[in-house]
């Protein structure tokens, strides 16, 4: 396989246009390509939270996501193309469960924060959300694979877990919302 990226600075995009994998152009603000971007910037959060030390399951779970993160980049950069195995989405579940079942029932909304590694796997959390919606806007005017769809749904629910897990591993408890009346009711 020769070199995929020979060339960095094109100066094709100057003008407000890039060109897909199938070789169209579009809008670098069209839903496609605000959508691979939402991706890409999840994949770097990711990385972000894998600079920190975690527990080697979750952590073997994030290196696998980045992966396949790359492959839904893949299908949303060449209309038609499809890359990420839908048993990712299986995978993803069984995680999920897995993981979910060691933690207590959560009885409060979780605060954003605690440890590094939890504050960082709030902020992959967040984009996950983001890149989620932007899919679906794309699907809206083009169909997109409903595993793909379901894939970044299911990859926010088990950063959510994550975060969780970390809050323990870094902190020992999550941090908990108080609702404005219980806040005033105990002074703070």
């Amino acid at each position: 396989m020769g070199n995929r990226l020979s060339k960095i600075a094109t100066r094709t995009g100057d003008e407000g246009r890039t060109g897909l994998g199938d070789g169209s152009r579009v809008d670098k603000d069209s839903h496609r390509v605000e959508a691979f971007g939402d991706v890409d910037e999840l994949n770097s959060v990711i990385g972000r939270v894998l600079v920190h030390e975690l527990p080697e399951d979750v952590r073997g779970s994030l290196a696998r996501v980045q992966h396949e993160l790359f492959d839904l980049g893949a299908e949303l950069a060449v209309p038609g193309y499809q890359a990420l195995p839908e048993a990712s989405v299986e995978r993803l579940d069984v995680e999920l469960e897995g993981f979910n079942d060691e933690l207590p029932p959560l009885e409060e909304f979780i605060l954003p924060g605690g440890g590094p590694a939890t504050a960082d796997c709030h902020i992959a959390r967040t984009v996950c959300r983001r890149a989620e919606r932007r899919l679906v806007a794309v699907n809206h005017h083009e169909a997109l694979r409903p595993s793909s769809l379901a894939y970044i749904n299911r990859l926010s629910d088990l950063l959510f877990v994550f975060c969780r897990v970390l809050a323990r591993h870094e902190n020992g408890s999550e941090v908990l919302w108080q609702p404005a009346a219980r806040r005033e009711a105990s002074g703070g």
